[in-house]
């Protein structure tokens, strides 16, 4: 059984700018809301669907679990792993057994790769404009 008292678990979860807070219930039926829709009209591509199931499936509590994420904030690939982390970060409050499978596969990290920024004088982060001797 759960070790909080709480009606429900809430986390964040971070990747590049998107930013995803999952609220997880423990239910009988298993759902998953984004920002109000179902992950089929969410998420069109199916490996999005997968990444975002990712940290459940690992766990192997598909069935436990009503989740509903408000996500914003970059891009879908990006919505996905920060759904994926508040998720995974959500399970391990519900259960600390799991944090070592997740942990494991990386769900628990937030990756901290994002877009540099662009220095004055250069076209984008480290294209330098085209030199020219004379």
């Amino acid at each position: 059984m759960p070790e909080t008292t709480h009606k429900y678990i809430e986390t964040v979860g971070r990747r590049k700018t998107s930013v995803a807070r999952a609220r997880l219930t423990p239910s009988a039926k298993a759902s998953m809301l984004i920002n109000d829709k179902s992950i089929e009209n969410y998420f069109t591509v199916a490996e999005q669907r997968a990444i975002v199931m990712d940290a459940i499936t690992a766990s192997k509590l598909e069935q436990k679990f009503t989740v509903t994420v408000m996500v914003n904030g970059g891009g879908v690939n990006s919505q996905a792993e920060a759904i994926r982390h508040a998720i995974a970060r959500a399970l391990i409050t519900f259960d600390l057994t799991l944090r070592k499978d997740l942990k494991k596969a990386g769900y628990l990290k937030r990756d901290p790769r994002a877009k540099e920024r662009r220095k004055f004088g250069l076209k984008k982060a480290r294209k330098a404009p085209q030199w020219s001797k004379r």
